[in-house]
């Protein structure tokens, strides 16, 4: 539903003027261009309850209209700039941003939608009569990872510039209401701006920025008197030859919560990516596990599955997930195992019968679905996964002795727009998935399905037809991961290393219910210090070296060899930085561990059981209830 009468205005670019007000000096922006937020609610409506809140999304409009004038003088493109413009900034999610032009669409998006927001909050709270100190006590502003930093120096300037409030006013009531969630450990997914882009685009919002540092660095410099190490560390600008702005700084600066989003992630955060905030504001960083929905990724997306549960638990398990426990009982209970495992494979057939029909590829459904799930990133290590899958190959047709239950694997996965080496390795599992599908050699024993166009509908698809839930990140980069939950709330077992919400996992369902292979956190911290060499695991390893030499030749790619070498150059040449040949070995033992076990049934079924009974810790209700309690203190509201 749109609602005009609720638009808001937003600027961008301009300059900044001093006027005088009441006799004194205040700084004011002036926008160079101007765009209208149209708002449009989207009823989000309460499970089983009669409660509905509206989603307000956002869409930007043009203010300026169509010139007729121009138009008619034959200048057609002037007659619709504004509204190319305008319609830019709200048509493309994540625009490839290695250039000058997609990173200042980027950052005008992200500006859109936090002041479009930011404005929409204050609206509210002032209309329902509350004053701005109160500000805190009605809102939390909770910022998913630092793409919507930008709104702390908005609201900033909007207490400052147009409310009129002191420093000391607005900071009081901003550093109350903002509260940031960290999503990454990677310092590279870690925004940061160039001073000078944000200084073209809001340059009123770069003085503030500019100003809540400065205040910063004296608290640093009260702590720490003298240390220019650490000054440069926290501070929230990077000094260099493009000075820039880092984000993540400003968030935990102008929040009064951080979490992370695992346990290991959260001590990880504390100990290796802010350990000196967290020495400034002892009580500022926490964790909120993550959580996923039952009602999407269980009733809805595996009907067969819900009922069986419903029969044996009733019907309230979608909003109290922990009630999932009752049907552990039933592990070694044969018929309920029987129809368990039933229920499995007319999920699978369902996903064959979309792969037949979509992509013309023929699945054994009694063949181990093996399924890899996840935005394409070298730290997720789907490169690693096709190592797999060519040791396989490998062995299939050298190793007369080799014996392997048939095995379907299945990848789902994008990469960013400007992330080249992240498309080469989606090219290299796709010629190998086209040689290993139609290799009569292999008799049916492997296939490869990489998914095209990885999307909700899909997942949904897939989640409940995994048999093998891969969750094999290089441990300590992943900081939490949701398809893990999903997979193992379905029934699939986690082939996993102990890395985000694995370790977490592992501790519900049992270790003897999960596969843990290769480094943990401090095992990587160790590799690494040693001098990290990936052909001397290279040398070692003759199945590793003969699987990694397949992408050399012209194998998957006839008459063009070398084609796949951008894969096999990072693996080694490159430095392996996530540590791929270092886990080879103990990643293949896992999988044969997991094969053998899928040829006893009933211990297979026994296992998945457990893991569909032991993971309700991991519902999205508990994630909010945390965020709650832990980070909002929030009251209930009495009906």
């Amino acid at each position: 539903m749109a609602r005009p009468e609720l638009a808001q205005e937003i600027g961008f670019f301009g300059h900044v003027e001093v006027v005088n007000v009441d006799g004194k000096d205040v700084r004011k922006w002036v926008p160079g261009m101007t765009v209208k937020a149209m708002p449009w609610d989207l009823p989000i409506v309460g499970y089983e309850s009669d409660t509905v809140y509206p989603l307000r999304l956002w869409e930007c409009q043009a203010i300026a209209p169509f010139s007729l004038e121009s138009f008619n003088n034959g200048d057609y493109f002037e007659a619709q700039h504004a509204l190319i413009d305008a319609g830019n900034i709200t048509k493309v999610l994540y625009p490839n941003d290695n250039h000058e032009k997609g990173k200042t669409l980027r950052l005008m998006q992200q500006y859109f939608h936090s002041a479009a927001s930011v404005r929409d909050i204050l609206r509210r709270h002032e209309a329902a009569g509350y004053t701005l100190a109160d500000l805190p006590k009605q809102e939390t502003i909770q910022l998913n990872d630092t793409h919507p930093t930008i709104a702390i120096p908005e609201l900033m300037r909007i207490l400052l510039d147009e409310k009129g409030l002191s420093w000391d006013e607005a900071w009081a009531i901003s550093s109350k209401t903002f509260a940031y969630t960290n999503h990454t450990l990677l310092p590279e997914a870690l925004e940061t701006w160039s001073e000078s882009l944000i200084q073209r685009l809001l340059p009123r919002h770069m003085e503030i920025i500019f100003e809540i540092n400065h205040r910063f660095l004296q608290e640093v410099r009260a702590m720490w008197p003298g240390d220019g190490e650490k000054q440069a560390k926290l501070s929230i600008i990077q000094e260099g030859f493009h000075r820039m702005v880092r984000m993540a700084n400003l968030c935990v600066i102008g929040s009064y919560a951080v979490n992370g989003v695992a346990a290991l992630h959260s001590e990880l955060v504390k100990s290796d990516l802010f350990p000196e905030f967290h020495e400034m504001y002892p009580t500022r960083l926490h964790n909120v596990t993550n959580g996923v929905t039952p009602r999407r990724w269980l009733k809805f997306c595996n009907p067969g599955l819900s009922a069986l549960v419903t029969d044996k638990i009733g019907s309230e398990w979608p909003a109290k997930l922990e009630q999932l426990e009752g049907i552990a009982k039933f592990a070694d209970d044969a018929k309920f195992q029987k129809d368990y495992m039933a229920v499995k494979k007319q999920n699978k057939q369902r996903l064959a019968d979309w792969v037949k029909e979509n992509m013309g590829i023929e699945l054994d459904t009694n063949a181990i679905f093996d399924v890899m799930i996840k935005r394409l990133h070298e730290y997720k290590r789907q490169q690693l996964d096709l190592l797999h899958v060519l040791s396989l190959y490998h062995r299939l047709l050298n190793d007369p002795t080799f014996d392997m239950t048939p095995r379907v694997v299945f990848f789902g996965s994008k990469a960013a727009p400007g992330y080249h080496l992240a498309k080469e390795i989606i090219f290299a599992i796709n010629k190998v998935a086209e040689k290993v599908n139609n290799d009569p050699r292999l008799g049916g024993k492997l296939k490869v399905v990489f998914i095209p166009d990885y999307r909700v509908s899909m997942a949904e698809m897939l989640i409940p037809a995994a048999d093998v839930s891969q969750q094999i990140s290089m441990a300590g980069k992943e900081a939490s991961g949701t398809g893990n939950m999903k997979m193992a709330l379905n029934g699939a077992l986690t082939i996993g290393t102990m890395d985000g919400a694995n370790v977490e996992i592992r501790e519900e369902v049992g270790d003897e219910n999960i596969y843990i292979f290769g480094l943990d956190v401090d095992g990587v911290k160790r590799t690494k210090a040693a001098g990290y060499n990936p052909y001397d695991f290279y040398n070692a390893d003759p199945l590793l070296k003969a699987s990694l030499d397949l992408l050399l030749g012209e194998e998957f790619t006839p008459g063009q060899p070398g084609l796949l070498r951008a894969t096999y150059d990072s693996l080694l040449d490159g430095g392996d930085p996530y540590l791929c040949l270092a886990d080879f070995a103990s990643y293949v033992k896992a999988h044969e561990d997991m094969d053998a076990q899928y040829r006893d049934q009933a211990g297979w079924a026994k296992k998945a059981i457990l893991n569909t009974a032991l993971v309700g810790k991991f519902s999205s209700d508990r994630s909010i209830r945390d965020y709650v309690n832990n980070i909002w203190k929030l009251e209930a509201v009495s009906r």
